[in-house]
């Protein structure tokens, strides 16, 4: 065999090697015990012989004692230092994860969620990702309601929704196709509903019914789609897009979920908002008619009201007024009366 050929057979087997050890490496899954410490499941802890190996492990062991015994400061002092010294160390992992655990139990919401973050990102392969996903939703939901996590895991802290809703986010970006992605949408949507951001609201349930259509949670984001865009409508002599865009959406929810529960509701927002952009129409109307004898656009306007809502009070009185209308465009058309001289 040439020598090129060796050589390149050589790496070639150096680097499959390599690829097995990490990959059998990455799927290793630690394990504890009383008796035995922290452990590869299946048998003793490879790759741990070094100094530094042997150290981490002391940590580890001593974390864990300290955890069983409810000694969370102490377990998580351990926990840091195998994190922060050995954090390419096959122990990283499932630190920064008991970290998390120890954070959240002592309500320090903001740490454990960026403990569990560290999880997420930088050891993709651990067995515990949708659990770890799970856990930052429930961090995020707690925030967004107003939990109040603690200071040095003692004193009351300050609420943090704004926090809340920037972790929201994350979670949509690293598991977008986990079942809690329909969750922390509507949970972003609602996030900002309680600050009054209209804009972001309607965005955040946009997002949720173009890309979870499937979702169960589908008919409540069309639901308040069509609420979100109805607060918005100030009244008939305003624009009328929102009114539009309530209207599309309170149809839709109608056309597409007809056994909903709420479909009263959705009739009772749709009815409220015909009635406004009819009432709108029948404002243009008047004034064509009244303030530039404007026939034409005047009939338009008012047939226009009739159209949206047919069975309405606004349907009625666009009706009276095309009865004016056609009244007045009759005189309007009659030859003027010829003036009569008198001589005496």
């Amino acid at each position: 065999m040439p020598l090129l050929v060796q050589r390149r057979f050589l790496f070639s087997t150096l680097i499959l090697a390599l690829l097995l050890m990490v990959a059998g490496r990455a799927g290793a899954e630690l394990v504890w015990t009383p008796q035995g410490g922290w452990q590869l499941e299946g048998g003793a802890l490879a790759g741990t012989s070094s100094s530094e190996g042997q150290s981490a492990l002391e940590f580890m062991n001593k974390a864990r004692a300290a955890e069983e015994k409810g000694s969370k400061g102490r377990a998580i002092t351990y926990y840091k230092k195998v994190t922060k010294k050995y954090p390419n160390s096959v122990y990283a992992g499932e630190a920064q994860y008991r970290l998390g655990n120890l954070r959240l139990a002592k309500k320090q919401y903001v740490k454990a969620f960026e403990a569990f973050q560290i999880v997420a990102t930088h050891y993709p392969n651990t067995t515990r990702y949708d659990e770890i996903i799970g856990k930052q939703y429930h961090i995020a939901s707690i925030m967004l309601d107003g939990g109040r996590g603690r200071v040095l895991g003692i004193f009351p802290g300050f609420t943090n929704r704004e926090k809340a809703l920037g972790y929201m986010e994350i979670l949509l970006f690293e598991a977008p196709y986990s079942d809690y992605a329909p969750l922390a949408l509507m949970s972003v949507a609602n996030g900002h509903r309680y600050f009054k951001n209209a804009e972001e609201e309607i965005d955040a349930l946009d997002r949720m019914i173009n890309t979870y259509p499937q979702s169960v949670l589908s008919p409540e984001a069309y639901l308040k789609l069509g609420q979100a865009h109805s607060e918005l409508v100030e009244g008939a002599y305003y624009d009328q897009g929102s009114t539009r865009d309530a209207i599309t959406y309170f149809e839709d929810f109608m056309i597409l979920f007809p056994g909903d529960n709420n479909v009263v509701q959705a009739e009772k927002g749709l009815t409220d908002m015909k009635l406004v952009l009819a009432d709108s129409k029948i404002k243009i109307a008047d004034f064509y008619f009244h303030n530039r004898n404007n026939y034409k656009a005047a009939r338009v306007f008012y047939n226009e009201a009739i159209t949206i809502y047919p069975n309405s009070s606004a349907a009625t009185t666009a009706k009276e007024r095309l009865a004016e209308v056609e009244a007045a465009a009759v005189k309007s058309a009659l030859p003027p009366a010829k003036k009569r001289f008198y001589f005496f």
